[in-house]
């Protein structure tokens, strides 16, 4: 396997992105680099305590997602210009290495499909007997990295497609919140996005002023472990406002979480399924958002979360 190549950034306003991943190449949109500079939060929420380092992972063994390097593109140019951390975008699973993993203060799973530790299938299928047991050992090795450095005080945070990850990991599932269940609402659906109700001035919600958002975007429902009593919920799909008669609805609780935060051991989780779109990285309230949760799952903005 090649390891994802990453080209920095050269000017913000002709700046675009190229992940190589064999042959086949992905890119942002025109005009993305110059709307998403125009969008970036003006400063930090809260000044870091230390150089903090961030791990931006998208590697994919499922569906890929067009707007994932419009999001790293963002990631990367919202902790450059509040200062509030430094982005190393990369898939090497060597990162997930213990001891290497420790330089980073906080992993972002950005859509992220299926199990991305895994060797593909052809390859698998390839290896002797004895190094393909050495590749799924080294799978559980990375898996064990991940939950002891997230558990041990760091910071997690999934955007969008992390849900729909490691679905035969349960402690992953409970990490993140929940899995993936299909999306009734697809990218060209309208949405109406609100705060949970009793949160409008919780600081990680505090940028959309208690209104709802309103947008095209796909939107998840969650089966287990998914339960939004377990979890700090941010942001729900506003069911009064939304087109609750399309097809594919499986939930019948009306229970859409959008966004939320909890504690996982030591550590910090927060997730936000919003970021199918590749408009999303330029929405000024929705970055202001993913600013505030990568900062408090960093352990700089010091702001209470119940669970």
């Amino acid at each position: 396997m090649k390891p994802t190549l990453f080209l920095p950034l050269v000017g913000a306003a002709a700046a675009f992105f190229l992940v190589a991943a064999g042959e086949n190449q992905e890119q942002v949109p025109p005009g993305a680099a110059e709307a998403i500079a125009k969008a970036l939060p003006e400063k930090a929420f809260a000044k870091p305590e230390k150089t903090r380092k961030v791990l931006v992972f998208s590697k994919t063994a499922g569906f890929r997602h067009q707007s994932i390097p419009t999001g790293k593109l963002a990631l990367t140019e919202l902790g450059k210009k509040t200062g509030a951390f430094e982005t190393v975008v990369s898939d090497d699973l060597s990162n997930f290495e213990p001891k290497t993993i420790d330089q980073f203060d906080a992993i972002v799973f950005l859509s992220t499909t299926m199990d991305p530790f895994m060797p593909p299938q052809d390859v698998l299928k390839g290896l002797s007997d004895e190094r393909r047991k050495e590749a799924l050992e080294q799978v559980e090795v990375l898996k064990k990295s991940l939950m002891d450095f997230v558990k041990g005080g760091k910071g997690f945070v999934g955007i969008h497609a992390a849900t729909d990850t490691f679905y035969d990991w349960a402690e992953y599932g409970e990490m993140v919140g929940g899995f993936f269940d299909g999306h009734p609402w697809g990218a060209g659906n309208d949405v109406s996005i609100k705060v949970e109700p009793g949160q409008e001035k919780h600081p990680l919600v505090a940028m959309f002023d208690g209104k709802n958002v309103e947008f095209k975007e796909e939107i998840y429902q969650f089966k287990a472990p998914y339960d939004s009593k377990k979890y700090h919920m941010l942001l729900r799909l506003d069911t009064e406002k939304t087109d609750m008669k399309i097809g594919g609805i499986k939930r019948t609780d009306g229970d859409f979480g959008v966004a939320w935060a909890h504690s996982w051991g030591k550590g910090r989780v927060f997730y936000c399924s919003i970021g199918h779109n590749h408009e999303m990285y330029w929405h000024p309230t929705i970055l202001s958002h993913y600013l505030a949760g990568i900062q408090w799952a960093l352990g700089d903005f010091k702001v209470k979360v119940d669970k």
